[in-house]
């Protein structure tokens, strides 16, 4: 492995794990138990393991973003979850964030297409 490959696999999940957050939360209008939620976020392009996801909901869920329920009607008892008022409040704002540095970025390496 060369030394950029190196660098390249350690930068490309710090670039990742800083849209974990967003995605997440985008995924979460309606209720989604967490193994459904890897599947769908894996099948739009946005890997994630279930021991990093897990931990994630459960601190939305302490910051009040996002509320569970067990649903044990089922032979397998299964825990959804689902964004609330206050974590759709954020969900757009963080949307809007990320539009505004996805412009400024975009601004940046379209600068240096010119420039370079």
């Amino acid at each position: 492995m060369d030394d950029n490959t190196k660098i390249l696999a350690n930068l490309l999940p710090e670039l990742r794990r800083g849209t974990l957050v967003l995605s997440v939360l985008s995924q979460l209008a309606e209720p989604v138990y967490g193994y459904s939620l890897v599947q769908d976020l894996s099948g739009k392009g946005v890997e994630v393991e279930a021991n990093t996801l897990y931990p994630l909901l459960r601190r939305l869920e302490k910051q009040g973003l996002v509320m569970s329920e067990w649903e044990t009607t089922s032979n397998k008892p299964r825990k959804y979850y689902m964004r609330n008022m206050k974590g759709t409040q954020v969900y757009g704002e963080l949307k809007k964030q990320w539009a505004e540095m996805v412009g400024c970025v975009n601004a940046l390496l379209t600068e240096e297409k010119q420039n370079g």
